[in-house]
């Protein structure tokens, strides 16, 4: 039995963020490199925007989901320059650091860019015609 796209999505964006708290949280005491952690970790979060958008905007075009995701991820990151008591007590927390990061970096763009890629790519192979585009 083939799950429906918007289950494999689900599941996916489970194993994203599983795989996201599992590279940052013990990323190095496996001996993963930092390099790795960090641009890792940045991929996979924008990977899971995709996703999220992508279960959210199930009835639009992929691509639509992949516009807003790339947005979302860009304001974010700008807002890493925005440093307000709320916003900075907000980061100082498990919750802040994960969600919102703590220091702008602009090579964040490029891993968002390679998760939002990769995340896109799979999503394709997974949804309607998939069959038929990889038989090409």
């Amino acid at each position: 039995m083939r799950l429906s796209l918007p289950l494999q999505r689900m599941f996916a964006l489970a194993l994203v963020v599983a795989a996201g708290v599992f590279l940052r949280g013990y990323g190095h005491r496996f001996g993963v490199p930092s390099f790795w952690v960090k641009y890792g970790g940045s991929a996979l979060w924008a990977a899971m925007y995709f996703l999220v958008f992508a279960v959210l905007l199930r009835a639009r075009p992929r691509e639509q989901a992949l516009y807003v995701a790339a947005l979302a991820c860009a304001l974010i990151e700008c807002l890493k320059l925005v440093h307000t008591p709320a916003l900075e007590a907000f980061r100082m927390t498990s919750t802040g650091a994960w969600t919102l990061g703590r220091v702008f970096s602009g090579w964040n763009f490029l891993a968002y860019g390679a998760g939002l890629a990769s995340a896109y790519g799979l999503d394709r192979l997974m949804g309607p015609g998939a069959a038929k585009r990889r038989s090409k």
